[in-house]
């Protein structure tokens, strides 16, 4: 089946309306509460709405359909769901020396600008992306995270200061991210929808190989 046949497939589907449905009216109530510095930036983002609203819902029907994803499609509420544990999915990245084998999976050569990581921010964990490398100073910047060192003594301690922390993907934390999973203290919470760019992003993990994304 081509790509365009399989396009057409998707949008003819209960399941497609119903996720666009969902995105478009969590979107607007964004952006209805939004606060924006002039009309100008209001219709910028109203402009290309329907374009990432109709992508993403897109991306989520065929990864479910290509059996991509080990998460469930919540079409009602536009979100992925997965049975959440009763602690954040930290294990194996807490001590400074565990922190090393995140730090040394960074450093590595096909770790690239663009690809979906996730980045602990207080009480829950998102779906981000790297958006540039500097290998000269050991630091990573994340689209939403900012930079990180990867120097162990910072990334444990500096940047958990700053309630954040760059972690290492494993299917556990990218569940937990793409799900909207929070805690406080050791106390599960309501999960958190994820925004639409994190959604998308979320369509491009391999999650046989995070590091070798999926084009959708």
């Amino acid at each position: 089946m081509s790509q365009s046949s399989l396009w057409q497939l998707h949008t003819e589907t209960g399941d497609f309306a119903e996720l666009c449905n969902g995105l478009y009216q969590r979107e607007i109530s964004i952006i209805a509460k939004g606060d924006f510095s002039s009309a100008q930036s209001v219709q910028a983002r109203l402009e290309s709405l329907s374009y990432y609203i109709t992508r993403t819902a897109h991306a989520m029907v065929t990864v479910i359909a290509q059996g991509h994803s080990p998460l469930l499609l919540d079409t009602q509420n536009a979100s992925w769901s997965a049975k959440q544990g009763k602690q954040m999915p930290l294990t194996g990245q807490e001590t400074e020396q565990e922190c090393a084998n995140t730090i040394n999976w960074y450093l590595q050569k096909d770790i690239y600008v663009g690809l979906a990581v996730p980045v602990l921010l207080a009480d829950h964990i998102i779906i981000d992306c790297i958006d540039r490398i500097d290998l000269d100073k050991q630091r990573i910047r994340t689209n939403v995270g900012g930079w990180f060192s990867l120097a162990a003594d910072q990334l444990m301690n500096k940047d958990q200061e700053a309630n954040k922390r760059l972690l290492k993907p494993n299917k556990k934390i990218m569940t937990s991210a793409c799900s909207g999973h929070c805690w406080q203290g050791n106390n599960k919470q309501l999960p958190i929808i994820p925004t639409l760019r994190e959604l998308l992003l979320s369509c491009s993990i391999n999650w046989k190989n995070f590091k070798k994304p999926l084009a959708i």
